[in-house]
């Protein structure tokens, strides 16, 4: 790993040494508080992983993609730190990586705008997530609501990234942004590279009491989502509550089965086996001793982390600071490419 003033340099520049081109990984999270089981194991523990395999790897906190959804502004900077907690609770090390706070690097917003003027409309309509949250929300819709693929496609070529990792819930947000570049490559001039997804291999988590739909924070029923900073008894108590099914055999059947299957996903996500080694584990088990199986695994697996979010929790000034930090090299890292989209463009 290049240390930070290195690590600035060859970003810059695109290269590692002379000859070997660096990827460039970029991928962000939304101020929702402390993450959910889901989150991490979809997200935050492949990117410990990334900033430990790359040389140039950034992770922002999307509070500007949260304003979709707009909260009082005491809750949403309390969201801000709680997220910052967690995650460097999981593993993230600014040492190793940049983490920022996305509205701190205004060049996201006007890089937005100008690639917003470049995707037509129909497009950002036809877009799932666009339906949904619009169906969610009970309402038209907003504008910001509309086009945060869009910004989301300006956080990703700001820093001329080449890699994302994605949940396959992302995957048509991130063709949006390989259609984006390659549309502004073709009227300007190559400059942005085409990223490419980096998949998550953990099955996605389901809702512990309606097992078609992901887990969400935002579910209305408490006990449907676990969070990485939950207490062992409110971890015990929401398997105990997993909807399942009327079988007491524990098998993965996703599509016949997706209650028991979302709990064995789980099992082996946080505990590292294969489904099949679960479940040989779990032989001649019923599902509500399984339960409590699974319950012990994931208190197990987070009882280090819960410690360190609290730990980090208690000190704000280091979490501002960490944020601060990470946006001021984010800032030297989207200020050439920016004026450069300036120049290519006209605005100079």
């Amino acid at each position: 790993m290049a240390t930070p003033s290195g690590l600035i340099r060859a970003l810059h520049r695109g290269t590692l040494g002379q000859n070997m081109v660096m990827d460039r990984i970029f991928s962000g999270i939304q101020p929702t508080g402390t993450p959910h089981l889901g989150n991490y194991l979809g997200a935050i523990q492949n990117w410990v992983n990334l900033q430990e395999e790359c040389s140039s790897v950034l992770y922002s906190i999307m509070d500007m993609h949260s304003f979709t959804m707009p909260k009082e502004p005491a809750v949403l900077r309390q969201n801000i730190l709680d997220t910052t907690a967690a995650i460097l609770a999981c593993g993230i090390d600014p040492n190793k990586c940049l983490l920022f706070r996305q509205s701190l690097v205004p060049e996201h917003a006007e890089l937005a705008w100008i690639l917003g003027c470049l995707t037509n409309v129909p497009r950002l309509l036809r877009l799932p997530q666009w339906k949904m949250k619009r169906a969610s929300q009970n309402s038209e819709g907003t504008v910001g609501l509309l086009t945060y693929p869009v910004l989301q496609a300006a956080d990703i070529l700001l820093y001329k990234s080449t890699r994302v990792p994605v949940g396959e819930d992302q995957v048509l947000h991130l063709e949006l942004a390989q259609d984006i570049a390659q549309h502004f490559n073709k009227k300007y001039g190559e400059f942005f590279p085409v990223p490419k997804a980096i998949l998550s291999t953990t099955k996605r988590i389901k809702s512990l009491r309606d097992p078609s739909a992901k887990m969400s924070k935002s579910d209305p029923q408490k006990l449907a989502t676990v969070t990485i900073a939950d207490s062992p008894d409110e971890i015990v108590l929401k398997f105990r509550k997993a909807v399942t099914d009327f079988t007491s055999e524990v098998t993965y059947e996703p599509a016949a089965r997706p209650g028991v299957s979302n709990l064995v996903s789980i099992h082996a996500a946080v505990t590292g086996l294969s489904i099949k080694d679960v479940l040989h584990q779990a032989t001649g088990l019923d599902t509500a001793h399984y339960k409590m199986v699974v319950a012990e695994a994931v208190i197990q697996k987070f009882a280090p982390i819960r410690s360190e979010i609290k730990k980090l929790q208690e000190d704000k000034s280091h979490l501002i600071k960490v944020l601060e930090d990470g946006a001021e090299k984010a800032k030297e890292l989207a200020a050439p490419v920016y004026q450069e989209i300036r120049r290519l463009v006209g605005f100079q």
